[in-house]
């Protein structure tokens, strides 16, 4: 199986008539993504990119049987679209945008939790490029052409090394089970342990490849869970060696703040963890062919 979506997924867009959900919707349909519609408040009736529109997504879900959404949705307004997506029985959502304020997503994280964890939607992001299974479906931003199919489970907070990573083991004839971005913001929906519990249990991913940075616990949380629960190798790529403490680094969460967070000094925790660092972005796909030849 893959983890989270495939060829079947049923998926709306939400902020779907603007310029940028119009943009990227129309990729994941060219992409072969099974985009069923979208949500436009007010524009309720029509049709957009030869797709019903809907007001709301509870009327997606019971129209369209939706499974799955994207948020494109300005920040303002996007945790109030995350939260109408739970609340209509949306399993998984990927949240696009960026900028956010923290404590509209505090408010996400505590309305998420009054659902059992079995009825719990599966939120990654904000700020993050998404999610796709290679040859199945594409729900974010990413460049698809550059995804092999195969069975590396890859995990990242940066979108950008995402692709990167793709790129590099597609050149080595490596493919991808899954591509996971949990986002760079300090308060996300899912974090690095999450997504690896999930391609622990998948029979498509042999390798798990997790892109971090500073700033943190989240990597070295992963770290401790892939040494007790993980039957999968792992490795590691963490970016920000040079980052000086005290200074945000691209992400909103990329930022020294205590001890432990430092890309240093993860490297040396999950090194002790067991986990195979790639020693620099441009050694991730070679450090990923190693331990494929190695299994």
């Amino acid at each position: 199986m893959s983890i989270f979506i495939n060829e079947k997924t049923r998926i709306v867009v939400q902020g779907f008539t603007g310029k940028i959900g119009t943009f990227h919707a129309q990729d994941m349909l060219n992409y072969g993504s099974k985009v069923v519609g979208g949500i436009t408040p007010g524009k309720g009736g029509q049709t957009h990119l030869g797709l019903p529109v809907f007001n709301t997504v509870k009327e997606s879900v019971e129209q369209e049987g939706a499974e799955a959404s994207i948020i494109f949705v300005p920040p303002a307004y996007a945790a109030d679209s995350i939260m109408e997506a739970a609340e209509a029985g949306i399993k998984y959502c990927v949240a696009i945008t960026d900028g956010i304020p923290t404590q509209d997503m505090m408010k996400v994280k505590q309305y998420l939790r009054k659902f059992s964890p079995e009825e719990r939607m599966v939120l990654t992001g904000p700020n993050c490029a998404g999610t796709i299974s290679p040859g199945k479906s594409m729900l974010g931003i990413m460049p698809g052409h550059i995804y092999a199919t195969g069975n590396v489970g890859v995990v990242g907070r940066s979108g950008t090394l995402g692709y990167e990573a793709a790129d590099q083991m597609k050149r080595l004839g490596i493919g991808i089970s899954t591509s996971v971005g949990i986002g760079g913001d300090p308060i996300n929906g899912s974090s690095h342990r999450d997504i690896m519990a999930q391609f622990e249990e998948d029979d498509e991913t042999k390798v798990v490849l997790m892109i971090g940075e500073i700033g943190g616990p989240q990597e070295v949380e992963a770290g401790l869970f892939a040494k007790e629960v993980m039957s999968k190798p792992v490795i590691a790529y963490i970016a920000g060696l040079t980052a000086p403490k005290g200074r945000r680094m691209g992400h909103a969460g990329a930022i020294i703040s205590s001890s432990g967070e430092s890309a240093a000094e993860k490297v040396e925790m999950l090194t002790e963890l067991g986990v195979i660092i790639a020693p620099t972005p441009s050694a991730m796909g070679e450090t990923v062919a190693r331990v494929l030849e190695n299994l």
